[in-house]
């Protein structure tokens, strides 16, 4: 049986998930309707709404049901940006950090080269952690600024940002923020009306949830264009029917208690710089994720690693899982001030609510001699180069 250490990537469905999802399955009727079944449908509908509503720290209003974080993020930075340069068609720059999610990195690519955004990429520090000062000037330095969108918590490295600090800079310059939670959910406490976040992206299947259906915590005060038009079932924000089973399967995950994962991490960490010295931490040595541990092993490349770890029945991942099999280094690593060689030969492990002490163990047998083999293999192969 492989030992699974990639819930970063998706973690397994909770039994109570999967009991409630496959209930739900059975129930007729279109949340829309007016008749009976389709009233039931819709009271089991905005009762998910509730529970996933209290675990955000928002108003069950406030929540906008899409297909998964990436639509999510879409619809908060297309759709805050659209609505902004609506009232105010002076206002086009983006601020966003270096070493975002590719669900953020796109969009705001895609505004740029067809809706006339103006970038503006704000460094990190060599922990992975937001430059305040930098986010400060940025916005003393610009009066055409729209929006701010950053990570709450970086999704390969772990590295918590300081959304409170970069929110009140921009709150004092008129600046509404959206907040991309989709790692940080349940591994953080997230109390949305204490944020002043204008838009905070969550995904279900990152904590227990099935695939497939997602959030967008949008204020009641903020106004989006939305990306899909049709029956404007959900605030006029989103189109299209809802998936009530999909939603009470997310709601039952978003009221079960978060595990505490510290431990675990910790020994993954503590286990791997004993078993490989050389091995290097990125991120935040404390101030990350409760689930994340991510390495560089000098001298490997990260997909021969994942892949003998593999072979050895471990799955672990490189980093982002939406970018797996591109073989580049990871834009987060070159943001943080690494080589392209340093940030080729990197792993992230990730535990969650299945993982065990067993499970940790069993890496970290199977780690050094991945390591020796990959280690030789690079060798090899930079030997192949230099004689080419």
């Amino acid at each position: 049986m492989t030992v699974y250490l990639d819930h970063a990537a998706t973690t397994p469905m909770l039994p109570e998930a999967i009991a409630a999802y496959t209930a739900a399955l059975g129930v007729v009727g279109n949340p829309s309707s007016i008749h009976t079944p389709g009233q039931n449908a819709k009271r089991m509908l905005e009762e998910a709404r509730e529970r996933v509503a209290e675990s955000l720290g928002c108003d069950p209003i406030e929540i906008v049901f899409t297909s998964g974080g990436t639509e999510s993020v879409n619809l908060a930075v297309k759709g805050l940006w659209w609505a902004r340069r609506e009232s105010s068609p002076g206002l086009r720059r983006i601020l966003v950090p270096r070493g975002e999610h590719h669900a953020t990195i796109d969009t705001v690519e895609w505004l740029e080269r067809y809706e006339g955004a103006v970038v503006e990429w704000l460094p990190l520090d060599a922990n992975g952690r937001l430059s305040l000062e930098s986010l400060a000037a940025a916005l003393d330095d610009h009066d055409d600024i729209a929006l701010l969108t950053l990570l709450w918590a970086n999704n390969e490295v772990g590295t918590i940002q300081p959304v409170a600090e970069a929110v009140a800079l921009a709150a004092a310059r008129g600046v509404p923020v959206h907040a991309d939670a989709i790692s940080a959910y349940r591994h953080v406490p997230i109390d949305f009306a204490s944020t002043g976040l204008a838009a905070l992206s969550v995904s279900a299947h990152k904590i227990g949830g099935p695939l497939g259906i997602g959030a967008l915590v949008l204020a009641r005060r903020a106004a989006v264009v939305p990306l899909i038009h049709g029956g404007g079932q959900q605030r006029d924000v989103r189109s299209g029917t809802q998936d009530a089973p999909a939603a009470i399967a997310f709601g039952v995950a978003a009221r079960h208690p978060a595990p505490s994962l510290v431990a675990l991490r910790d020994r993954v960490i503590a286990g791997v710089l004993a078993a490989v010295p050389s091995a290097v931490l990125r991120g935040d040595p404390s101030d990350r994720l409760d689930n994340n541990a991510h390495f560089t092993f000098p001298g490997c490349e990260g997909d021969s690693l994942l892949f003998l770890l593999d072979a050895a029945g471990v799955a672990v991942s490189t980093g982002s899982a939406c970018r797996a099999g591109i073989p580049e280094p990871s834009h987060v690593l070159l943001a943080l001030g690494l080589t392209e060689g340093e940030a080729r030969g990197a792993l992230r492990i990730t535990v969650g609510h299945t993982t065990t002490t067993d499970d940790v163990d069993a890496f970290l047998a199977a780690l050094p001699e991945a390591v020796g083999r990959a280690s030789r293999a690079g060798f090899a192969d930079r030997q192949v180069r230099v004689g080419a």
